[in-house]
């Protein structure tokens, strides 16, 4: 008997497929199935056969798990179902609260949008109104003016739909009516322009009298006049140098100068710097002038008929104009001696001239700081160009101590224990420094705006100074006295140099004049010295 091979199979081979849509059934090998007792029966031995009946309840008992299976799905479809109708629900709901809420405050906001639309038509509505009104006043102003123009031609001007017709006054000048002016006061500037106004109260008014003023009027009238124009007339030459004047001689602030004039601050501040611009540009070269060879003879002969010195040309000497502290260069600018004097910082600029036997400024040198010594402003000074040039010769310039002893500068001894001689020559020299010191006492009584701190800027101030200088050679060219009541009395600021003498030929011609003057009786030669 032959024995096959045959491979024993375990239960868990097995596995029994059952198919929903067809009655058959079949067997399938897998190790996953050990449901059926077939095989087990089979493993213990029993060779009995199981009936169909037996199948048959088995396959309704698959069926039935199945179909638990089966009914579980679908209940878990219809959860879903039933969660996904709830979201609508809930989604619809929202919408619907959306909308309600959008109705509820759709009303206020449709009010809101009404108002703001409102304001920008009362906004746009203002703002026509406006540019109207400023139409209709620049189509007045051109009026106005072109009323002012029919008026100076006599003529009657057609504006738009109107005739503008202006009447005339009596003088024939045009229209009275002045645009853009001020009404002010001119009562006191007219009583003073009368013909009959006293020349001596003329003269107390602007330290020079009548005449004087006149001349000065007409040299400076193609400088200063101004045309008229078609809105104004223009200030009367006579107002503009009285304004300039008055300001110099009284240094009142500019507030007084407006009320008594009529015009305006800055208009009086302007017409005073260009006033004094032009007496620099039109007077100073006509009556500020090194003097030529045969007035220089004229000056040395009234200098040494009155002192015995020959060859004097001229006084020197140098003052310190107060000024306020400037924000630039403060140490330049401070007074040292001021200072000591008035227990008050000082500030100042120094003004320097040459002045003849009549008292009337030669040279100047005007706007260095006021804490240069007075050699070192000499040495910047035109005289000392032309002295160091060779233009200048058999011409003595006589200083005080604080110049050095130099060619063409004669200054007094200022050493201790002088003997005879050098002692009558300081004398003789005191004379003539008199005469400079004069000057300038009477420059700045006659000009008062000198004594005290400006309005004027520093860098305007040395034209206003050069301005008080010609107009103080003017005065005493023309002989013009001046009030006891102006007095100045001048502060000697010099200081004596630590090296005084500088050249030894001028040593030795102030020791030969020295000598001439003690034994000569005051009279000396110039032979053999100069």
């Amino acid at each position: 008997m032959e024995i096959g091979s045959f491979t024993l199979l375990s239960p868990e081979d097995f596995s029994f497929n059952f198919n929903s849509n067809s009655s058959d059934f079949s067997f399938n090998f897998n190790s996953n199935s050990s449901d059926f007792s077939w095989f087990l029966d089979t493993e213990n031995g029993s060779n009995k056969k199981r009936g169909r009946k037996d199948f048959e309840e088995d396959l309704v008992n698959e069926k039935s798990g199945f179909g638990d299976i089966l009914s579980s799905i679908l209940m878990l479809d219809e959860e879903a179902k039933q969660e996904q109708e709830q979201e609508q629900e809930q989604q619809n709901q929202w919408f619907t609260d959306s909308d309600r809420r959008t109705a509820f405050f759709e009303p206020g906001y449709n009010e809101k949008v009404e108002e703001m639309n409102g304001f920008f038509d009362q906004f746009e509505n203002q703002y026509s109104e406006m540019i109207q009104l400023d139409d209709s006043r620049n189509k007045r102003a051109r009026k106005s003016a072109l009323a002012v123009a029919a008026a100076a031609t006599g003529k009657t001007v057609s504006v738009g739909s109107e005739n503008v017709s202006p009447s005339r006054s009596g003088t024939g000048s045009g229209q009275q009516r002045r645009l853009w002016v001020k009404d002010r006061s001119k009562d006191w500037w007219d009583k003073c322009n009368h013909p009959d106004f006293p020349d001596s109260e003329f003269k107390r008014a602007f330290r020079m009298s009548k005449a004087t003023f006149n001349m000065v009027c007409k040299e400076l009238e193609p400088a200063v006049m101004k045309k008229n124009t078609m809105l104004r007339d223009a200030i009367p030459v006579r107002q503009r140098v009285a304004v300039c004047i008055w300001r110099l001689a009284t240094g009142e602030p500019l507030r007084m100068v407006s009320k008594r004039f009529g015009l305006g601050i800055s208009t009086c501040h302007k017409l005073v710097l260009d006033v004094c611009a032009a007496i620099k540009t039109v007077l100073m070269p006509k009556f500020v002038q090194w003097p030529d060879e045969n007035k220089t003879k004229r000056i040395k002969q009234e200098f040494e008929s009155a002192t015995g010195i020959p060859n004097v040309a001229g006084s020197m000497y140098t003052t310190h104009i107060p000024i306020i502290a400037p924000k630039a260069s403060v140490a330049a600018y401070f007074n040292k001696k001021h200072t000591e004097r008035n227990q008050k910082t000082s500030y100042s600029i120094t003004l320097q001239g040459v002045i003849d036997q009549n008292g009337a400024f030669t040279d100047v040198c005007i706007g260095w700081p006021g804490s240069m010594s007075d050699d070192q402003i000499l040495e910047k000074s035109a005289f000392y160009q032309r002295a160091t040039r060779g233009h200048l010769r058999d011409v003595w310039v006589v200083g005080n101590k604080g110049y050095p002893l130099m060619d063409r500068v004669l200054v007094p001894y200022s050493h201790q224990h002088l003997t005879w001689a050098q002692h009558a020559f300081n004398e003789k020299i005191c004379e003539i420094e008199n005469v400079g010191k004069g000057a300038f006492a009477r420059l700045k009584g006659r000009w008062s705006c000198l004594q005290k701190r400006t309005e004027v800027k520093l860098q305007e101030l040395p034209v206003v100074l050069g301005a008080c200088c010609v107009l103080h050679n003017i005065c005493e060219l023309r002989n013009e006295t001046m009030d006891p009541e102006l007095k100045f009395e001048l502060f000697d600021d010099e200081t004596v140099p630590e090296n005084n003498i500088r050249s030894m030929a001028a040593a030795q011609a102030r020791d030969h004049i020295a000598h001439n003057l003690l034994h000569h009786g005051g009279r000396t030669t110039s032979a053999g010295f100069l």
